[in-house]
């Protein structure tokens, strides 16, 4: 095993991970396949095992399922008492989280992972009170079964007909330290079935006969068995990458077939996926895009393309590497992914060109180490088609060699001038600078040219004999030899570095392209908007003319209303975007399905479902061809597809709001109505048929009481009446104010009037000053703020206690306060007591709630303001401010009688 020196940056990232894992708690999952396996029997067993050992294991809940084997273990363990829950007149036994936390034990033992909570519980699943648990740095110990998995949800449930509603998301599963896997055979799971140790009998024989038939649990057992093997698959390649371990460890195979422009690169393709069924291994294309790549013509690179996408039908995974040697490239891929097997065409080149030029195939299995190299024969599947060629231009860039020649001479005359000073060797730096310059410039051909040139140009005006290019001294020729040499690896390195350099600055703008269009959507409300920013930022990114169609109510698709789409969507056009919206697979330009179409169109797909179209109008076919531009469109089709279910989301947040609204608004209607307009009903009614039942028997006292009882229940019915009104005049914008001078005292007396006998066993105090001035308003409408305001003090305070009401005049504002010696408002409850039915907990079920926003629906109409608090020796006060910004006019004093 060889070990190499570690990242620094790499080593010190995982120290930082290694701090977080450990002040957070330890998760350890008994995962099995399905339900009786044993994984409560064996997470019991466990802890029973750590008590012995000192550890402290508190049972937070378990669920038994009236086995007697399970109950047993859990003797002598400390059981933490569960929640009980009323739910539909039913009681439910739930983990309660609350005491799990204050108890804060090492090690707490909660079973069903995938458990719904009862309505009410602070999550609504387990696996979120675990993770809290977690984050409090207690060690949890759970169960759960494979069918809970969330990313195999839609597998399981093709395999057993039943989708499965309990999951668990991937996430979860991966934070855990340790999963056990507790594994039985069918046949066993099916005989404790049968022998009532799972479920009763009548339950056990429907399950069997339904989700735990033999060939369900044997796929059941094999995916837990795989999703383990996974799981440790990848703590094994952790361990690697964390231990800088660069040998490959076989423990599964993995292949990965090297792919190219090559005619006979579909055959290794097709050879890769018959040798990865055989040993059901993944596998991986491969193709490694060197500098030469930008020189092969399109119709060649095109075919890589190709090759690459039949790779991706047949299930591989296909990964485009960017490289100056293949070979390095591909082994260190190849180690990164701890591939077990290599595939690769035989070389085509002849033997002098492979000696000269080096073999891709001798380099892999050179470097190779413990990776089997696997050579296929790279025989032509049509002998008619045409080997890889570079691309030929039509003319030459005659300017780039020009310019080549220029700085060549430019060179030249700086060495002629610095003859007197510099030997003859140093005099070669020049040209090699200039041959940097124009390769850094002008790329191979050119900065080619300039070596040659420099050579002659060296010979020619500064090796005797001068001006010719006969060399006197042989040594010379070594001299132009080496020059040669260096000048043309300078040049190859130096486009080479280029061509990285600009492979880097497309990866760089991709993401840049990504990450702003990802910002953009984060902060963009609406439909209409995210589809504008999504088609401008691909638009921009793919040089292409972008739409987004979006389903209606019936689910038929079409360009979204507020955007009118970049290209003409006709109805075959739209076929091929309603076909890939309804299966969910890209098609159209570029793809195996519905190639004809003019647009390639990609599936929007969010978490819920999909959620519309993309479609794509390349202004080349180039733009979108290779499969990381695909894959790059794709990410963006994705970002699409959740800000789209977001805003969605949004929307149908804000129509359950409004839902929820309206059905407040017509519960608190009806319990007016069946409250408020009621019991005065009611007591008029009793009333009046005492009255009339009674007749001469009923005194003169009892009568006049009858009366007043009748009058004050009228009244009340009337101020009920009168305010629903008046909100429903009020919410249509029918109020009209006739603002009048009027002193405010005098609206104030009438208000206390019209309470006269609500008002008659409290001490109103009122405290208005006799400057205060006169005040522009409609002097009945805020009589009836007065009104409201002391019918609130009244039925919210204790018979007896005073209220008071204070005038105080500042600049232009005029503000009323009125004020109660109550048990004062919740708190948090001050903005709340002005929405419309919103009544108090004091209210006794008297009110329809309506009188403060009334209220302060009147204050706002004057231009006011008006809010309450509380006051801090004891009760409520509601305060109102008006505008009086005009000056008022000029009383004349009544003379007084002499």
């Amino acid at each position: 095993m060889s070990l190499t020196r570690p990242d620094p940056d790499a080593l010190l990232a995982r120290v930082k991970e290694e701090e977080a894992r450990q002040r957070r708690g330890k998760l350890k999952v008994f995962f099995g396949a399905a339900a009786g396996v044993g994984k409560t029997y064996a997470m019991l067993e466990a802890a029973r095992e750590q008590r012995d050992d000192g550890i402290v294991v508190v049972v937070g809940y378990v669920e038994t399922h009236g086995r007697v084997e399970t109950e047993a273990l859990l003797e002598r363990l400390e059981i933490l008492p569960p929640r009980v829950v009323e739910y539909r007149g039913a009681m439910l036994r739930e983990f309660d989280l609350d005491v799990a936390l204050a108890r804060h034990p090492p090690l707490i033992l909660v079973d069903e992972l995938a458990h719904t909570n009862a309505p009410g519980s602070r999550h609504a699943k387990r696996w979120q009170d675990v993770l809290e648990l977690l984050d409090a740095g207690i060690d949890v110990s759970t169960t759960m079964n494979v069918q809970h998995v969330e990313s195999l949800n839609d597998v399981v449930a093709r395999i057993t007909g039943i989708v499965v509603r309990e999951t668990v998301p991937d996430s979860v599963l991966e934070q855990a330290a340790e999963v056990e896997l507790i594994d039985l055979p069918p046949d066993e799971l099916l005989q404790r079935f049968k022998d009532g140790k799972v479920y009763v009998p009548e339950q056990a024989q429907e399950a069997v006969q339904n989700f735990f038939r033999k060939g369900n649990l044997i796929a059941l057992r094999e995916l837990a068995l795989r999703r383990t093997a996974e799981r440790v698959d990848a703590q094994m390649r952790a361990y690697m990458r964390d231990h800088s371990i660069g040998q490959v460890w076989p423990t599964a195979e993995r292949l990965l077939v090297c792919v190219g422009p090559s005619p006979s690169s579909p055959r290794l393709v097709r050879a890769a996926k018959r040798m990865a069924d055989q040993l059901n291994a993944e596998w991986i294309a491969a193709y490694v895009q060197t500098p030469a790549h930008l020189h092969l013509s399109p119709e060649v690179q095109a075919r890589a393309v190709n090759t690459l996408r039949l790779a991706e039908q047949l299930g591989a995974t296909t990964v485009t590497l960017t490289g100056s040697r293949m070979s390095e490239e591909i082994l260190a891929y190849a180690r990164s992914r701890n591939v077990s097997r290599v595939i690769i065409g035989k070389p085509t080149r002849g033997l002098w060109k492979r000696i000269v030029l080096g073999s891709i195939v001798d380099a892999l299995v050179e470097g190779s180490g413990d990776i089997d190299v696997y050579v296929i024969s790279a025989e032509r599947e049509d002998a008619s088609t045409p080997a890889p060629v570079r691309a030929r231009g039509g003319t030459l860039d005659w300017w780039a060699y020009g310019q080549a020649v220029g700085i060549v001479g430019v060179a030249t005359a700086v060495a002629w001038a610095m003859v007197p000073f510099l030997e003859l060797s140093n005099l070669v730096m020049a040209y090699l600078l200039a041959i940097v310059v124009v390769a850094r410039r002008h790329g191979r051909g050119p900065s080619l040219l300039a070596a040659l040139l420099s050579v002659a140009l060296f010979d020619f005006c500064f090796v005797p004999p001068y001006f010719t290019f006969a060399v006197s001294d042989v040594r010379y020729l070594f001299t132009f030899a080496v020059m040669l040499t260096v000048a043309l690896a300078i040049s190859g390195l130096t486009v080479r570095i280029r061509a990285q350099a600009d492979a880097a600055r497309d990866r760089e703008q991709r993401t840049a392209a990504l990450y702003a269009m990802s910002r953009e959507l984060a902060g963009t409300r609406g439909v209409d908007g995210l589809v504008a920013v999504v088609t401008r930022h691909i638009g921009e990114v793919f040089r292409s003319r972008v739409v987004v169609l979006l389903p209606d109510a019936s689910g038929h698709l079409g360009p979204a209303p507020g955007v009118p789409p970049a290209f003409p969507i006709d109805a075959n056009e739209q076929a091929v975007g309603q076909w890939v919206y309804e299966h969910r697979q890209p098609a159209g330009l570029g793809t195996s399905t519905l190639p004809g179409a003019a647009a390639l169109y990609l599936p929007l797909v969010g978490s819920r479902g999909p959620v519309g179209t993309l479609g794509i109008l390349p202004a080349s076919r180039q733009a979108i061809d290779t499969p990381e531009q695909r894959h790059q469109l794709e990410t963006f089709a994705n970002q699409t597809a959740l800000a789209l279910e977001r805003a969605q989301l949004a929307d149908e947040a804000e129509a359950a709001r409004v839902r929820v609204e309206t059905e407040q608004l017509r519960n608190s209607l009806l319990s007016s109505v069946s409250h408020d307009l009621r019991t005065p009903l009611a007591t008029i009614t009793g009333a009046a048929s005492t009255l009339l039942d009674g007749g001469d028997r009923v005194d003169a006292v009892t009568r006049r009481e009858l009366l007043e009882s009748i009058h004050e229940e009228a009244e009340r019915l009337n101020r009920l009446v009168q305010n629903l009104l008046e909100m429903t005049r009020l919410a249509s914008g029918a109020l009209s104010l006739r603002r009048e001078w009027h002193p405010l005292e005098e609206v104030v007396g009438a208000a206390l009037g019209r309470l006269g006998k609500r008002l008659a066993d409290r001490k109103v105090i009122t405290r208005i000053p006799d400057d205060l001035p006169l005040v522009q308003i409609d002097d009945v409408l805020i009589e009836q703020v007065l009104i409201n305001l002391l019918d609130n003090a009244v039925k919210h305070t204790r018979p007896g206690t005073p209220i008071m009401i204070v005038a105080t005049a500042s600049g232009d504002t005029v503000r009323v306060e009125v004020t109660d010696r109550g048990p004062g408002l919740p708190p948090g409850t001050e903005h709340d007591v002005f929405e419309k039915f919103w009544r108090g907990p004091g209210a006794g079920g008297r009110g329809a709630g309506l009188g403060l926003a009334i209220s302060k629906a009147i204050v706002q109409a004057h231009g006011g303001r008006i809010w309450a608090q509380n006051v801090p020796e004891g009760g409520a006060a509601f305060f109102f401010s008006l505008p009086n910004p005009e000056k008022p006019p000029a009383l004349v004093p009544e003379e007084k009688d002499r």
